[in-house]
């Protein structure tokens, strides 16, 4: 296997085309993190790191824009609103027919009109996005007020920012390899390591050894469930029947419908962490108000939300059930099945048509509980190793874990296939 693995490198080293597409990456990413350490003025570094700290999805967000948000820079957004409109586009197939046709059934030209539609939701989410952060961020006193020309040009700046970082995903995607915006949140989570290593040396206590130990076998574990449950699939037998078309036999192959384990990725957590923000924005802008039982209420909102117990059950259970929601607007048995029906093709031992969206329908919705616990248990990891160790400057971000393990088995895929067709 390391002879393979040096075989690969060569030759990505040495054909000149594989060589350029993964300089091109490198490059892009290197522009990107030039981006993000370019800060925005008048910035309370103090009051931002400790609101990062006590903000699940913030720092997440964090996370998304390669630690530019950590000190507000031109790109403190990341690609969330590419994010948010691509989610908000795919929800939407539920209410468009027309919509469910072209992501569906119009195959790759269809997509890429889907993906078009998702970049122009893209642009005023950016800047819904930034002027919703700016007044936060105003609110508890990390960026000082603004006027209203100060504030239209930061918001301008701020989405121009997510922008760039949209069309250089875009750049990466069409002359790199990879996915671009994945890759792009893939440099973020790398980037804040190095941060949160020296942290974690520098706060480092003999007493809390043990626990450090115990970290270190559940980070290895952790990670090795995820490649597994990233991989796993239920192989599903199919056979296409034996058709004789003048002297030629057509047909009569068996092969397998891998079904997913993990249909959803890691977008329930992303549909979670939204669902639970929205009630904290609300009630930190009500908490100001000068209604004494309104600010009261939001005040107490905030304290229940804040507890870590509540917090963990709320977001577990989100996740559980966008699992499944998500994995059924993303998987069509129907579909499926009359694809394979007008292929000629057959489950053994299964009716074509109805019968088979139901079988293929049942096994989706087995194989997804694992799926759905997988990613709830993943999302409340830092909690539960908070509360176990009792090491809060060093936490297993499971989304940011999820996502990493993701892109890199996506991207060794990729470079792979790239260096087999060279090969050949």
């Amino acid at each position: 296997m390391f002879d393979d693995f040096v075989r690969k490198i060569k030759l990505v080293a040495t054909d000149p085309v594989l060589r350029n597409r993964v300089l091109f990456v490198l490059g892009a990413l290197v522009i990107f993190r030039l981006l993000a350490a370019i800060p925005t003025p008048g910035v309370n570094i103090g009051a931002l790191q400790s609101f990062l700290s006590n903000n699940q999805f913030f720092g997440l967000l964090n996370v998304f824009s390669g630690g530019g948000f950590s000190n507000l820079s031109i790109v403190m957004l990341g690609v969330g609103p590419y994010i948010t409109s691509s989610i908000i586009m795919q929800l939407m197939t539920v209410l468009s027919p027309k919509l469910k046709t072209l992501y569906q059934e119009e195959g790759d030209a269809g997509r890429a009109r889907f993906m078009m539609y998702s970049r122009y939701l893209a642009v005023p989410m950016a800047f819904m996005q930034s002027f919703a952060f700016l007044l936060l961020l105003q609110q508890n006193g990390i960026v000082a007020q603004l006027d209203g020309i100060h504030l239209m040009a930061s918001i301008f700046v701020i989405a121009a920012g997510s922008m760039m970082l949209m069309w250089i995903g875009e750049l990466i995607t069409e002359f790199g390899v990879g996915n671009g915006v994945s890759l792009i949140i893939f440099a973020g989570i790398v980037s804040i390591i190095p941060s949160a290593l020296s942290q974690a040396i520098f706060s480092f206590d003999v007493t809390l050894l043990p626990s450090y130990i115990a970290f270190a076998a559940a980070a290895v574990a952790i990670t090795a469930g995820v490649v597994f449950i990233s991989e796993a699939e239920r192989p599903i037998p199919v056979t296409y029947a034996r058709r004789v078309r003048g002297m030629r036999v057509m047909g009569g192959v068996s092969t397998y419908l891998p079904l997913r384990v993990n249909q959803a990725g890691v977008i329930p957590i992303i549909f979670a962490l939204s669902i639970l923000l929205f009630p904290q924005m609300i009630a930190t802008f009500v908490s100001r108000s000068p209604i004494e039982w309104l600010a009261s209420g939001a005040n107490a909102t905030i304290a229940f939300l804040n507890n870590q117990v509540v917090y963990g059950v709320m977001y577990f259970l989100l996740v559980f059930i966008f699992t499944y929601f998500y994995t059924a607007i993303t998987f069509e048995p129907n579909q499926i099945a009359k694809n394979l029906q007008k292929n000629g093709a057959f489950i053994p031992g299964v009716r074509p048509g109805q019968t088979t969206a139901e079988y293929l329908g049942n096994i989706i919705t087995r194989i997804t509980l694992v799926g759905a616990l997988f990613l709830g248990f993943i999302a409340v990891v830092p909690i539960i190793l908070q509360g176990a160790t009792g090491i809060t400057t060093l936490t297993i971000g499971g989304t940011a874990l999820l996502i990493a393990v993701s892109v890199v088995l996506d991207l060794v895929k990729k470079i792979d296939a790239q260096t087999s067709i060279r090969e050949y």
